[in-house]
């Protein structure tokens, strides 16, 4: 079983990689929040996904071979 995380401890082995992962998530947000492409509707993805998702648990059923 997976021990609980604790607020008070870092999943990053320094304080330079918690860094590093700070400045990337960042530039990521930025880049999403400059993209010039319009955005899609929540719903839309969810919609699309949950889609996505049937689709592929329909393709990896098991077959009855009684």
């Amino acid at each position: 079983m997976n021990k609980p995380l604790n607020p008070m401890e870092s999943e990053f082995a320094t304080a330079e990689d918690a860094a590093a992962y700070d400045r990337w998530f960042r530039d990521q947000v930025q880049a999403a929040l400059d993209d010039p492409r319009p955005s899609i509707p929540h719903d839309q993805v969810m919609a699309e996904m949950r889609a996505l998702i049937a689709s592929k648990r329909r393709k990896n059923k098991p077959t009855d071979a009684s």
